[in-house]
């Protein structure tokens, strides 16, 4: 690896707005306060989900602290595998949303029995993501998403990378109708005072505007809460009792709540959220690639990254939490403090697993409020929409089929999640579109598959970079367009190559 002196990224085609590029090595302090930071940019989101959970299984709350230590320690586990034997890319791994709407219809269908307690439903959870992780070890190491590469343009990558983005504007820590705005807006104001007025000013601006703007807004909230300014029903209220009565330290070991379940209709709804996963992935390996200027990923990277995810998934089903995949909070980090290294990447990892053992940190981290994380998100994922916007430069923007079909898929790819939220999840659905009553009338031999089937469209339906992304796919592969109004020949002039990439058996035994 080079240290931290080699300063000409530009040598190996890396952004100017790069500070540390991927193969790059900062020294071991500023590593750990930089990986931290990679972490904090997504603990909002790893948290939430595990909470979400454990809030619909009925978990106790001493069991509930442990649960999100598990998904820590998972996560670290996960981001050190990708990094280094998976697709190398600087990439946090973690709790994915896509899956998390069919983690809750398996919660939903186990717990609507009045027998059935928060263990029973996380074995038959776990049961599925096993199964499902298994189905992405194959499809990344068989190739089949680097089969479609050849079909994967500009014009279908931008709407994909800024629906990511756009997928969590209505985020409640966004647009609660009780949000703190102040508070929101001092976090914002904080990470673009740091990151884009203050950076030339001196070193630490640039390279931490994130720890440096949720540390001044989470001690201004808590001075104010420990005053009483902010009541315990304010949005922006820290609760520093919960860190000094937690658990010092948690077990968190595999199979720890039981031996999985399985179930194939809860099977087959997971696949569905992984699907929904692995476009949201490829569109991340793309928008790390564009952001660090390396060049788009080999189709040999996409399917080592997606077979990594698999296997992690395999591994966070057996751990029992639900599900492993690319963040994107962490992209929108490296866009705000030119910070790719991988090296920094695989040290917060390291960190991540030991805290997760740590029941202090866990409480303190949920200590931070809704508003600050929502003024995260709002600086975080603007940068992942511009990153997405910005591979249409090697596009013919004055095509018409060009302007159309980015338009097209952007507005369903916002519009047909938004429909999906009227409805509480996959129950709703079936019951919204008549299948509940119909089934009654319908052979008994095909209603578990029309079930399946309609769980996948709601779940699929769910996920905006899924839905603008297929969209986008459909058209630009039938639609008539030549290969440089497509962008695909510059695509093809700035892609790495298969050479590029090593798989690290290749590494392991060329150092044997």
């Amino acid at each position: 690896m080079a240290n931290a002196s080699d300063s000409g990224s530009s040598s190996r085609g890396e952004s100017d707005d790069i500070v540390y590029g991927i193969d790059e090595q900062p020294p071991p302090g500023q590593s750990m306060m930089l990986g931290v930071q990679h972490y904090l940019t997504m603990v909002g989101a790893n948290i939430a989900v595990p909470l979400i959970l454990a809030g619909a299984m009925g978990m106790p709350s001493d069991i509930a602290a442990r649960f999100v230590g598990t998904f820590f320690v998972v996560s670290g586990i996960a981001t050190l595998a990708q990094t280094t034997l998976g697709n190398q890319y600087p990439i946090v791994q973690g709790a994915p949303f896509s899956m998390l709407a069919p983690a809750l219809a398996v919660v939903g269908v186990v717990t609507a029995s009045d027998a059935a307690g928060w263990q029973t439903a996380l074995v038959q959870l776990q049961g599925a993501i096993i199964v499902a992780g298994a189905a992405e070890v194959a499809i990344g190491y068989f190739g089949v998403i680097g089969r479609l590469k050849a079909y994967l343009s500009p014009v279908v990558i931008a709407p994909t990378i800024a629906l990511i983005g756009l997928s969590l504007f209505n985020a409640p820590q966004i647009t609660a109708a009780n949000q703190s705005w102040p508070l929101l807006g001092l976090t914002v104001g904080l990470i673009l005072l740091f990151s884009q007025y203050l950076d030339v000013k001196h070193r630490a601006f640039r390279l931490y505007p994130i720890v440096l703007a949720l540390a001044t807004a989470w001690i201004v909230a808590a001075a104010l809460s420990v005053a009483g300014v902010f009541g315990s029903s304010h949005p922006g209220y820290v609760d520093l009792g919960q860190v000094a009565t937690t658990q010092a330290l948690f077990p968190i070991y595999p199979l720890q709540w039981g031996t999985p379940q399985f179930s194939l209709p809860f099977i087959i709804g997971m696949f569905a959220g992984v699907l929904a996963a692995i476009a949201e992935s490829v569109g991340d390996y793309y928008a790390v690639a564009s952001l660090t200027g390396t060049g788009a990923p080999s189709k040999r990277r996409i399917n080592h990254g997606i077979g990594m995810e698999g296997l992690m998934n395999v591994f966070s089903g057996l751990m029992g939490t639900s599900g492993s995949t690319s963040y994107s909070e962490n992209i929108g980090a490296i866009g705000l403090t030119g910070v790719a290294s991988r090296y920094v990447v695989q040290v917060g990892a390291l960190v991540m697993i030991v805290v997760g053992f740590v029941g202090y940190f866990g409480q303190l981290i949920v200590t931070i409020p809704d508003p600050i994380v929502g003024g995260l998100f709002i600086a975080m994922f603007g940068q992942i929409v511009a990153v997405g916007l910005s591979t249409l430069q090697h596009v013919d923007l004055g095509s018409r089929r060009n302007v159309f079909i980015v338009g097209f898929a952007l507005f369903v790819g916002l519009a047909i999640p938004n429909y999906m939220a009227n409805f509480a999840g996959p129950v709703a659905f079936r019951e919204a579109v008549g299948f509940t009553a119909a089934s009654t009338s319908l052979p008994a031999a095909i209603v578990p598959a029309l079930q399946i089937l309609l769980d996948t469209v709601f779940i699929v339906g769910s996920t905006g970079m899924a839905i603008g992304g297929l969209t986008a796919l459909f058209l630009d592969n039938t639609i008539t367009g030549t290969r440089e109004e497509r962008g695909l020949k510059r695509w093809e002039e700035l892609a790495e190559s298969a050479a590029d990439f090593d798989p690290w058996w290749t590494r392991w035994l060329s150092s044997n």
